[in-house]
This record gives structure tokens, sequence and C-alpha cells, in this order.
């Protein structure tokens, strides 16, 4: 067996397993199941709290714009035009948000966590100085003293109207942005605290919000199941609500939103407790994108979470008291949140109905800037990109006893909406898309396989072809030596010319009959002489 022969069948045994192997290895899945296993399996405590430090203390920087809306005609929203208002800002602050005290529990089936959140103004991505800057916004305090009085007689709201007037309170406000978010001495609570100890004289939209956190949570590491990790079990000792009116909307579903289990499909439904909400929301997938080179998908609430619950009646239960409904698009919070009817909505009241966007001038909602959104990598469930996007709202509305209302159309008045958000810094991003492909090139090495099986095929064919080819040629070399031989042979042999001349008596025997005609005659011949 020559060479040749030798390399074409030692190829042909190895092309074979490699695609009996490969096809197999497809087949059963074994290197994808094997990753899977890896993403669920359950971890040792040690390995648990290496994997939580990222949790623990998260990389990508979190930054929080506030947009205020200042009022630029409160006089005549007073005598019963409409408002009209002018978004200011962005005045942006840096979010830190470790997690503190973190502890496992239940055999590291649960952990527990305070999540405390510290803010840091930062000058250079925001649009003005939050300490001159001057907004004309609701007197939130005023209002939530109306509220709270509304249920009282005729004649003590009066009273109250004329106290409030005298101390020069107006239902519009002038204060610095600093001032409306992180606190202010209010001289009508400074008042009421003379004679209730427990209320606050000062007001702020974040007034005691920075270092504190939102409360106790406990959460599920998904040691048990995959599915549940990150999941909340407990919220300031709480597994549901008794805020709202039914028990569907009383569930604490979800994570916090930091983070969501592994092996994501596009089909599901991902839920999110959010505690500034006092509820859960869920969000839908959106579509595939890529962040910093890695590949993600966003899921972003679909427009049925704060739907009318004419059009959704599983929204009822955020009804309270029950029956007493908003229309789409906007929440009422007031039942979490002592003080003031306050209402929340996505930024610009988008999604929400109509009349709530033209009953107020300056209005202008579109997808890009007041969407909420998460872009998360479905093999890890890392969120890699995300924007958070409410809008804090009041209800203007005439009561009964407080002149300064007699006029006013019921409102839901916008304040101000924050924009959180974090991308994943380019660090995380090398070493996520380092992961991916190391997770990649496994889970495809099955294929890599049966691809080198392939190769080996065409090498094959091509191996056979030219063996072919060369045995043709041999062939065809010892044929042409053959006829060449043959050829060389008949240029020996000569041949007689035909007599032209009549024939002449032949001295054949008379028993051999004469030919009739010439013929030519082929015999051996020397070679003349020059």
């Amino acid at each position: 067996m020559t060479r040749r022969s030798c390399a074409i069948y030692a190829t042909g045994i190895v092309c074979a397993h490699l695609l009996i192997v490969g096809i197999a290895l497809v087949v059963a899945q074994v290197f994808q199941t094997m990753i899977h296993s890896r993403l669920k399996k359950e971890i040792t405590l040690t390995e648990k709290s290496q994997m939580f430090e990222g949790w623990k203390n998260p990389p990508p920087p979190v930054y929080m714009e506030y947009y205020f809306f200042n009022v630029t005609n409160a006089e005549e929203f007073l005598a019963g035009k409409k408002a009209s208002v002018k978004q200011i800002g962005p005045y942006t602050y840096r979010e830190y948000r470790p997690r503190e005290n973190v502890t496992f529990l239940e055999n590291g089936t649960k952990v527990y966590a305070v999540n405390p959140k510290t803010f840091v103004f930062v000058p250079e991505k925001s649009a003005g100085n939050p300490e001159v800057d001057v907004v004309v916004t609701v007197n939130i305090p005023f209002v939530a003293v109306m509220n709270e009085l509304n249920s009282y007689s005729f004649f003590l709201r009066t009273f109250v109207s004329m106290y409030v007037n005298s101390l020069g309170v107006e239902l519009f406000l002038n204060r610095t942005v600093h001032e409306v978010l992180w606190g202010f001495k209010d001289p009508l609570l400074s008042k009421i605290h003379g004679m209730r100890p427990e209320v606050d004289e000062y007001f702020g939209l974040m007034w005691k919000k920075n270092g504190t956190h939102e409360g106790e949570f406990v959460f599920h590491t998904g040691e048990q199941n995959y599915l549940d990790y990150g999941k909340i079990d407990t919220w300031n000792g709480l597994r549901k609500m008794s805020w709202w009116s039914s028990n569907q909307s009383n569930m604490i579903n979800g994570t916090d939103g930091a983070v969501f289990h592994p092996l994501i499909n596009r089909n599901e439904l991902l839920y999110i407790f959010a505690a500034d909400l006092c509820r859960s929301i869920h969000l839908a997938y959106v579509e595939d994108v890529d962040v910093k080179g890695i590949q993600a998908y966003r899921f972003a609430p679909p427009s049925d979470v704060l739907m009318s619950p004419k059009d959704n009646p599983t929204n009822e239960g955020f009804c309270v008291p029950a029956g007493d409904c908003l229309g789409t698009g906007v929440l009422k919070v007031s039942v979490c949140r002592e003080g003031a009817p306050i209402v929340v909505s996505f930024p610009h009241f988008y999604q929400a109905d109509p009349m709530y966007i033209n009953a107020v001038d300056g209005l202008n909602p579109n997808k890009e800037e007041h969407e909420t959104y998460l872009d998360l990598q479905p093999t890890t469930g890392v969120p890699i990109r995300a924007c958070k996007r409410a809008q804090l709202n009041v209800i203007l509305k005439r009561i009964q006893g407080f002149p300064k209302t007699k006029h006013i159309n019921e409102t839901i008045f916008p304040i101000m909406f924050v924009n959180e958000t974090a991308t994943i810094d380019d660090e995380s991003a090398a070493q996520m898309r380092t992961l991916l492909l190391i997770v990649t090139l496994v889970s495809n090495f099955p294929l890599l396989i049966v691809g080198m099986g392939i190769i080996l095929l065409v090498v094959l064919v091509i191996l056979f072809c030219r063996n072919r080819q060369k045995k043709n040629e041999v062939k065809r070399i010892v044929f042409n030596e053959a006829f060449h031989s043959l050829t060389t042979a008949k240029d020996d042999t000569a041949y007689t010319q035909v007599s032209d001349k009549p024939d002449e008596p032949s001295e054949t025997p008379a028993s051999q009959p004469m030919r009739n005609g010439s013929y030519i005659a082929m015999s051996p011949v020397e070679a003349q002489k020059c």
C-alpha cells in the first residue's frame, strides 16, 4: 500500500469519527446541558459569598437626573385657566447604593440585606446649580393640609384657611431646586409641629432619603431553584402588602431590579418590586439590543401596567378605596404615603390618557426620553443597562372652605420626574465579553468537531480525486508508450509500387488460376543504398 493510500484511509477514519462524535454531541446537547447546569447548579456558601460581591457593591455608576416642571402662569391657573409648565434640568447626582449587613439565612438559601443610598451632586452632568436655580411649583404641604381637612366640617376648613392666609402661605411656592429636593423648614408644617410633634417641620421630595434605605429585604439565593435567584422573600418582614384593595395587587413579586435569574427567554414576564411605587410591576420583551458589544434583551413595562381598570380589570385592585379609580397611565400612591394626594406616572404622562397630557401646556411625551427599560444579558441575567423613569404628580382640585382653590380646574399637576440610569462600565463589559466568548465556544464545541469532520471530508474527497487522477495519468502514459511502440513498428514496413505495365507471363504453375487485375503485395525490402 502506497503512502498516498495510507493517507486517504487515515483521513477517512478520522473524518468518520469526528462526524459521528460531533453529530452525536449536537443531538445530545451535552455541552449546552453542562453550561446550563453550571448556571443553575447549587453552589456552596463560599462560592455564594464570592458571587454576591458584585451584587453587594455593583460596579456600574448609577446617576439620578432630576427634572422639574417650572410653573409659568400660576396666577392664571388659580383664575381657572390651563396650567403652563417648562421643564428645567437635569440636576444630576451620583448614587452610591452598596448593600450592607449582608447575612445568609436558612443554610444559604436566603440572604438578608439593606440598601442605603447616598447622593452626590455632579455639576458637569447638570444643567444648572440647584442651590441657585429657583423653581415655581405646587406647595405640597399646603395641599396635604387641605386634603387632610377635606373630610372635616366646612367651618373648620374655613378657619384653617384664614389662619394659613395670615401666615402668607400660597398654593404655589418659589424655592431653590436644592430646597425642594433635599428639604427646607416649611412655615405651615412648623406651626403644625408645635401642636403635633410627630409631624416633621421640614419638607423635601428627598427629605431624609440621603443615606437611608427603603427597607429590609430578604432575597432568595436560587439554590433550591435557579428561577428564584434574586427574588424578594420578604420586605420589612412582609410577604405581601395591605394598602391595596385586592390580594393580587398586594403581592410582592420579583426582584428589586438589580439581578435576575440566568437563561432568560424572550417569552417570559419579569417582575420587579418598586418600593417607591408601593407595588410590583412586570416587564415584557421588546427587542434585541447591543450594549458595548454585548447582545442583550430589552424589557420594558407594557402599556397594561398602568392601564385603566376599564381596559385591564386586574388593575382594579389599585383603586383605593375600591372603585375610586384614575385613568390610564397614572397611579395614586397616597395610600402608602401619608399627606398629599400623590400620583405617579411615566414622565410627561407617557403612555397615559391624552386628557392628562392636554390638561397642562408644555408636556411632550416620547418613547426615547420617557420610557423605562432594562437591557439584560440573557445567559447570565445581569442588567447591563437600565433606565428607570418616573414622574411625581399631585392632584389639585377645589376644596370647600379654601377660597384659593375655588376657580381651579381639577388637574393632576406634574411636579418633577427622575431618570435613574446605569450602564455597565468598560472593565466589566470586557470581562463579560470574555466570559460569553468562553461560554459560546464551549457550547458550540460539538459544532466545531462537526466542522472539522466536514473539512476532513473535503480533504478526503480531494485526496481521492487526486489519487484517481494520478492513476489515470499512469494509465495514459503506459498507453502512450504502447501506442508509440506500435507506431514505430509500422514505420519499418515498405510497400511495393503497383505496376502500370501489361501483365507478363508468369511462371506460376498452370494449376494456379490467374488473378484478375493487379494487387498490392506487402513484402519486406532492403533499404536501397544511395
